[in-house]
């Protein structure tokens, strides 16, 4: 039977586990924490649960896919919620906008901004859905290995991949695509966020991206009950059932080289081998720690991180729905400073995720469990996090205040700081970053680490950091890949 190590039990390295182990290998994760699930975890306290990384799943049929590939139905492990609206937006004029999946309630709130760009939002999103339906057939399908072969091998697929790539890139920015369609600058604001998706600026990541809002407004944002750590829990789960051997609480110190295969690792003085080695582990530190090599993925820019609050409140905030975005006055400021200046944004948007609008069971009867997250720079010397955590918690809380969330602070009875220096101890992120290399610039979609390694035999790379993204469906993708190109080679 061939062998498998798979290296932390992200959501990346739990699915792709389940995969191989569904296909006959026999396969062991090793994770460096004592839960599994990389950045989507969890923290409980005083009776307040928190999602402390992904709040939302989309494109729920790739979940799906995962269940069914490995004969489970998905209701048998998860009860997943439609979210409406998907979120509320919010400006310092008093302006509040709901997004939701039904487009006639969109339309209304899009007529009171401005009635001209109602038409023109029917005409991006119909541009997002084919951006969309070509990325599903061609940069979400394949790995990046596969993309040379794709493009030079002469067949009758040749002019057609050839086609829907050139269609999908674009050498305008996001921020420009969306002036060209929108004449509000809140709307052209709120699709400008979606960048933020994979840690990127709209002012530098390619209008490709604008297929995200399809994937919300197209597609629909879900909530699982009992919070988004459940799909960890439940693929841990899933992968016990078929046999993967999961040790929390290991690190694994190096990848064994020898004659250019990876052929095992190594934990403290003690060896394992296996035919197949794959990292779930950050790509760049993949490279940079436990292979002990400096590429061009180390010298690339990083995602931006996050500076996050988890606050147990003793009162509710009506005002507030699952998701909320409060924005800033000056978009373009606030990006500068976390990707130009590598600096704190000093009036920056912040999201506000209130699981228990939803469901009761996230905090005490007539209370909130509060995460707030607002983008930061990925960890220079610029920002000292120790001296200036707690004046960038204030300026927060005052805006949140400030925005209508009165009595903020007083009502606060459980909180929680975490910041880039710990998103890098906790899951070795590239320089505390969240989403890996950052997808600013042109072709930045296509430099990303690849799922199968170019240097080494037999070592992969799985997970937010690698091929394709960040965001629970691209990391359940990166899996497949991983797990069809292992087979493919067997």
């Amino acid at each position: 039977m061939k062998s498998a190590i798979v290296i932390g039990a992200g959501l990346g390295g739990l699915a792709v586990a389940c995969r191989l182990a569904k296909m006959g290998l026999a396969v062991t994760i090793f994770e460096k924490n004592e839960l599994v699930g990389g950045k989507v975890n969890l923290v409980e306290a005083a009776g307040y649960k928190f999602d402390t990384g992904a709040s939302l799943l989309t494109m729920r049929h790739v979940l799906e896919d995962l269940f069914n590939f490995c004969s489970r139905h998905i209701e048998d492990y998860l009860e997943l919620v439609e979210l409406d609206p998907i979120c509320r937006y919010f400006w310092s004029d008093g302006t509040v906008f709901d997004a939701s999946r039904n487009l006639e309630k969109t339309e209304a709130e899009i007529r009171k901004l401005n009635p001209k760009d109602v038409s023109a939002f029917r005409a991006y999103l119909s541009d997002a859905k084919q951006k969309y339906e070509i990325a599903e057939r061609t940069f979400l399908a394949k790995s990046l290995n596969e993309l040379p072969e794709i493009l030079t091998k002469f067949d009758g697929e040749f002019l057609k991949n050839l086609r829907d790539l050139l269609r999908l890139s674009s050498l305008r920015t996001l921020d420009a695509h969306n002036s060209k369609f929108f004449s509000s600058p809140k709307l052209r604001q709120l699709f400008n966020r979606f960048a933020t998706y994979n840690g990127s600026s709209p002012y530098e990541i390619p209008a490709t991206f604008a297929l995200i809002p399809y994937v919300e407004f197209g597609l629909g944002a879900w909530y699982v009950k009992g919070g988004i750590y459940e799909i960890p829990k439940s693929l841990a789960r899933l992968a016990s059932e078929l046999g993967v051997r999961i040790f929390s609480g290991v690190e694994v110190d190096k990848i064994i080289i020898k004659n250019q295969k990876a052929v095992g690792v190594q934990i403290g003085e003690e060896s394992f081998g296996a035919d197949f080695i794959i990292s779930n582990a950050d790509a760049v530190e993949t490279y940079r720690r436990l292979l002990g090599v400096e590429n061009k993925f180390v010298r690339r820019q990083p995602s931006c991180s996050g500076f996050v609050i988890l606050l147990g409140v003793k009162k509710q905030f009506p005002k507030l729905a699952h998701h909320n975005i409060f924005f800033s006055d000056d978009y373009k400021a606030e990006f500068d400073a976390i990707f130009k200046q590598t600096k704190l944004a000093q009036n920056p948007t912040i999201y506000v995720c209130a699981t228990s609008r939803t469901d009761a069971t996230q905090a005490p009867p007539n209370c909130e469990n509060l995460f707030i997250l607002v983008n930061a720079p990925y960890l220079t010397d610029k920002v000292d996090w120790e001296k200036e955590g707690k004046d960038y918690r204030n300026l927060i809380i005052r805006k949140l205040e400030d925005s209508g969330l009165e009595g903020l602070e007083e009502s606060i009875e459980f909180e929680k700081i975490i910041t880039p220096l710990d998103f890098a101890r906790d899951t070795n992120a590239n320089r505390g970053s969240i989403y890996g290399i950052s997808s600013n610039g042109i072709f930045s979609a296509f430099l990303r680490v690849p799922n199968k390694c170019r240097e080494f035999e037999n070592l992969y790379f799985v997970g937010g950091a690698a091929h394709p993204g960040g965001g629970i469906p691209l990391v359940l993708l990166s899996a497949k890949m991983v797990a069809d190109t292992i087979i493919k080679n067997l």
